[in-house]
């Protein structure tokens, strides 16, 4: 019995009791275990197995054949693990059509998807979704910051850890951090969903959750979010959001020596000098820091 039979007679089941019970007694047996249990995992097409086996055979005409008595576990084992291997990436191939696009410190991206709708990802932030059903369900995730502009159609859905955004045609930036959730509409009407309760923000109003408070906030008349043009604006924002922001921006680790975190913070600071923007935020609260490599310490003007 040749070793390729003697797979697909595994595979499906067809070992006689004697040869069961032989590799039972081999040291490849919870091996093969784990390789049928992962193979029965993956939703591949139907696989003609007749049609592998000449297409395996072929491949392999120029080695020399020979005949065996008993089962080989550890040819067995190899190429019963590539077999796996092979359905794995079949799999990969064929059915994950998850697009998905990152940023890294300090760099933003634009995005157009496949409606022509364009997105714009701040700086360390992901955002994916599946690339065949766009067409009948618009629908992304974001890790992070992003800014939309939406063409009109069906429901356009973006799916964040903390809450959902839906619209149909307009303008928004949708900001998820740890412990932070915003939306801003610029454009149309946005519908936002937090704890099973849905909001509906028209232009300039703004949706935001610090902490697991939902704040009441009053309108803004901009066109777009300040970040786009390298800037990030903070209103009675906590100190602890904006060092995340700098973090973010720039490529520094920024420590606190008896700093209150929970001060809120007013004010802005630009995206393309990192001394500017130091300054820009410990100023205004009456903080002071100093440069250690790329560590920066935050620390009380009457510190020692």
């Amino acid at each position: 019995m040749k070793n390729e039979k003697e797979i697909l007679k595994w595979l499906n089941n067809e070992l006689s009791s004697q040869e069961m019970e032989d590799l039972k007694q081999s040291e490849d047996f919870d091996t093969l275990e784990k390789i049928a249990h992962y193979a029965s995992q993956l939703e591949t097409p139907k696989v003609d197995a007749q049609a592998a086996l000449e297409a395996f055979k072929a491949r392999n005409h120029s080695k020399k054949k020979t005949k065996i008595r008993t089962l080989n576990f550890k040819t067995f084992y190899r190429v019963a693990a590539v077999l796996a291997i092979m359905l794995t990436s079949s799999y990969f191939l064929f059915f994950n059509n998850i697009k998905s696009f990152e940023t890294q410190i300090a760099q933003t991206k634009t995005i157009t998807l496949p409606d022509n709708s364009e997105v714009i990802l701040n700086a360390a932030s992901k955002l994916s979704f599946n690339e065949k059903k766009w067409a009948d369900k618009r629908a992304l995730t974001l890790e992070g910051e992003a800014y939309f502009k939406v063409q009109k159609g069906q429901t356009f859905s973006v799916n964040t850890a903390t809450g959902i955004v839906k619209v149909l045609g307009t303008q928004f930036n949708v900001k998820e951090r740890k412990n932070y959730f915003e939306v801003n509409c610029y454009e149309g009407l946005v519908s936002v969903t937090y704890n099973n309760e849905t909001v509906k923000l028209p232009p300039g109003k703004t949706f935001r959750v610090i902490n697991g408070t939902i704040e009441n906030l009053e309108d803004f008349d901009a066109k777009n979010p300040s970040w786009i043009q390298k800037e990030s604006s903070f209103n009675s924002i906590p100190l602890d959001q904006v060092i995340a922001e700098l973090e973010r921006q720039y490529d520094i680790k920024i420590k606190l020596e008896g700093v209150d975190t929970s001060k809120l913070f007013t004010g802005s600071f630009t995206h393309t000098n990192e001394k500017i923007a130091l300054q820009a935020v410990t100023i205004p609260l009456k903080l002071s820091y100093r440069i250690q490599g790329k560590t920066i310490i935050f620390y009380n003007y009457d510190a020692k």
